[in-house]
């Protein structure tokens, strides 16, 4: 067995010859033969008859698609979020896309006397918020159909204007909001990714706007992205 994870392993990598594999193991050829011819009768891997070689089938990805559906978002989640609030003395919140807005399913509050109060499944409004302008920039939304409604002064409710600030999103990796949905609030948001390449949830930092000010705005964006860099490779994306 331990041989056989070993061919695997190395098929990792790419498609690989019979003698590559022996090889790359130290396995001698006949045995890796026998492994092959096992391991393609179980689907983990596939014969190329054009070029002889050897490539992961599609059992693998069967099997990695049943433990990444196990995954507990949250809990992987969770520790991402402390540390984005030990950071910034700011709301970290967790956000999954939905049918038309981001849903909030996680937070973890700010330990400041004057907080910015998140609540599960609350709907971010996608033209007015950070997290709901990564939905729109990295997701499969397309931009809200009908007048834009403004919450604030600071709302974008023209499409030409709302399109370029989904471009501006995608050029750095990540989406702020300065007063737009509430006047007094401030965020930042950037998308975490799945195995397939799809946004598969979105972290974000949000405060008072008299307290989340620029300065500290730019500070944590350089957290935020790196721990949603870390929650996308640790959901097989990346």
């Amino acid at each position: 067995m331990q041989r056989a994870f070993a061919v695997v392993d190395a098929l990792a990598e790419g498609e690989l010859g019979t003698n590559e594999l022996s090889r790359r193991t130290g396995i001698n050829a006949s045995s890796v033969s026998r492994l092959l011819a096992t391991l393609v009768a179980a689907g983990y891997v596939e014969h190329l008859p054009d070029s002889g070689r050897y490539r992961l089938g599609p059992r693998l990805l069967q099997l990695g698609n049943i433990v990444l559906e196990r995954l507990d978002l949250r809990g992987i989640a969770a520790s991402h979020l402390h540390a984005l609030v030990a950071a910034t003395a700011e709301t970290a919140t967790l956000s999954v896309p939905g049918e038309r807005d981001a849903v909030t399913v996680d937070f973890v509050q700010s330990p400041s006397t004057v907080q910015s109060v998140a609540h599960v499944g609350r709907p971010s409004v996608a033209h007015a918020t950070a997290t709901g302008k990564v939905l729109l920039a990295f997701g499969k939304r397309s931009l809200p159909r009908g007048p834009l409604r403004a919450y604030t002064e600071h709302t974008i409710t023209d499409r030409a204007r709302l399109a370029a600030e989904l471009d501006l999103v995608r050029a750095r990796g990540f989406a702020t909001n300065r007063g737009e949905r509430e006047a007094d609030l401030n965020a930042i948001a950037a998308p975490v990714y799945g195995a397939r390449g799809e946004l598969e949830a979105i972290i974000g930092v949000q405060g008072p706007a008299s307290r989340f000010v620029t300065a500290k705005m730019e500070a944590g964006t350089e957290p935020l992205l790196r721990h949603a860099a870390e929650l996308t490779v640790e959901l097989g994306g990346g």
